[in-house]
């Protein structure tokens, strides 16, 4: 079995309040330090099908442009996701299945580029982002419980969709075993591993209690197992890939401060770090009240993101 990285972003950050505030409140810790962030999805090669596991940005979606109040700054963009799977030697009509973690834009956004593969995403994340079609198979994780994890579903041999909710009501783990090994692709469990390792939410969920059960479930399971944690928001995520490097909780990896960010020029456009929902003032937000041409300075304060509601001050400069 092949696993690899599809690399799209580099050079990002993730503040601390954001990585570890969920539970105690984003005031309990320090806005000043900083994680590594990137963003990169993964492919799973069984020798007989290539499955990927979430598919990236949408193209066109503008990269952002950090300052002192962003949370979260994915990097710089690499590749479109189409082309860094190709760069990995890979076809989209050779992808047969795509295993998506959940509903966000940076994990679902070139799902349009593979219509002859059959998507396996929860229900609940399917009807929020209206899919529907022939190739869209709605998760039953119907196959029972797997290790300590509640429901599972078997997608190949060694591949497993386990049902994993919190960060969206829709969240789902693959987990891969191979050659005495566990993969564990968690989606957004955590945004970084240094919140694995210190047992911490993000701020980022639909169901707060579900999060810290399917953390409780992530750490229980790779205690006992050896397990590679695969993220996507952090370059640890391929680094423990390319090294088969082996969760230990009891022994965090130092913590690499991220680089210097070198700052663009602003479009008059922003941009969601979560949903990746881009606000266009040249088109304004017409579904909600808000006029063609309105600035995003002049929006109301109570102003939400239209997919994932995140609040204004949330956003991002593109």
């Amino acid at each position: 079995m092949i696993l690899k990285a599809v690399k799209l972003y580099e050079n990002g950050f993730l503040t601390q309040p954001l990585v570890m505030g969920g539970e105690e409140g984003e005031a309990q810790y320090d806005p000043k330090v900083r994680y590594r962030s990137s963003l990169q999805n993964f492919l799973i090669d069984t020798g007989s099908e290539v499955i990927l596991v979430d598919t990236g940005m949408p193209k066109e979606t503008p990269d952002t442009i950090p300052d002192e109040k962003t949370k979260v700054y994915l990097g710089t963009r690499i590749k479109d996701y189409v082309a860094a799977l190709q760069d990995l030697g890979y076809k989209p009509e050779q992808v047969s299945k795509i295993l998506v973690t959940h509903k966000h834009a940076d994990h679902t956004g070139e799902l349009r580029s593979f219509p002859n593969a059959t998507v396996y995403i929860a229900p609940e994340d399917a009807d929020a982002l209206k899919l529907d079609g022939p190739n869209i198979k709605r998760a039953t994780y119907s196959d029972g419980p797997l290790y300590n994890f509640a429901a599972h579903q078997k997608i190949a041999e060694g591949v497993y969709l386990i049902k994993a909710p919190g960060h969206t009501k829709g969240n789902s783990i693959v987990l891969v075993e191979d050659q005495g090994l566990f993969y564990l692709f968690h989606g957004d469990v955590t945004y970084s591993d240094e919140a694995l390792y210190a047992n911490k939410l993000s701020i980022i969920y639909e169901d707060k209690n579900a999060a810290r059960d399917t953390l409780n479930q992530v750490r229980t399971f790779v205690r006992e197992h050896p397990t590679v944690y695969c993220s996507t928001h952090t370059p640890l995520g391929y680094e423990n890939l390319e090294a088969r490097r082996v969760v230990d909780l009891d022994n965090p990896p130092a913590v690499i401060p991220p680089k210097t960010v070198a700052v663009g020029e602003a479009t008059g456009k922003y941009v969601c770090p979560v949903c990746g929902y881009c606000y266009d003032p040249a088109k304004g937000d017409p579904d909600h009240g808000i006029a063609a041409g309105t600035a995003f300075q002049d929006l109301p304060e109570d102003w939400k993101c239209p997919r994932c509601k995140q609040p204004k001050n949330a956003f991002n400069k593109a």
